[in-house]
């Protein structure tokens, strides 16, 4: 048996160590992004949600329903204004919910549906149309804001 130890350069050895450092983050990395299924990756099953522009009118931020899915019953979009996001979902012929598009958990848009439940594409949380929380990671519901519908126009009062 003999005894042979081969002499490998500084060099050498940091050009090595980096190379198994990056294929660990690579494969670490690659995981992470799978969409396994895991409790913090988004559901694969939800669609995203139309968005519509809402204009700020003092204390209110009006939305036109018309030509929009909220022209019909449980048809649900997603409101960007200059006042913040919102989630509205028609629920009758003149009735709406309205709550924050903003997820409690981590401050994520809330831009996906599956059904009648709002999914947030960053970990996965869902809330009912209400702003409930179905399942985490967020614990805190959304907060609701009253609407009123009028000639094809949703006004959110702030």
């Amino acid at each position: 048996m003999s005894d042979t130890h081969t002499l490998v350069s500084r060099r050498q050895f940091c050009a090595g160590a980096c190379q198994v450092a990056s294929c660990a983050t690579l494969a670490t990395l690659a995981s992470a992004c799978s969409g396994d299924g895991s409790p913090t990756s988004p559901s694969g099953s939800a669609s995203m949600l139309p968005v519509l522009t809402g204009q700020l009118a003092g204390s209110t931020v009006r939305v036109n329903a018309a030509g929009s899915a909220l022209a019909n019953v449980d048809g649900a979009v997603l409101v960007e204004s200059v006042a913040g996001v919102f989630l509205i979902a028609r629920t009758g012929a003149n009735t709406f919910t309205t709550i924050d598009g903003t997820c409690t958990h981590e401050g994520c848009t809330i831009n996906g549906a599956d059904g009648a439940t709002y999914v947030c594409p960053c970990h996965g949380s869902r809330y009912n149309r209400n702003g409930q929380v179905q399942a985490g990671p967020a614990r805190a519901s959304l907060r609701q804001y009253n609407t009123s519908f009028a000639n094809d126009v949703v006004t959110i009062a702030l």
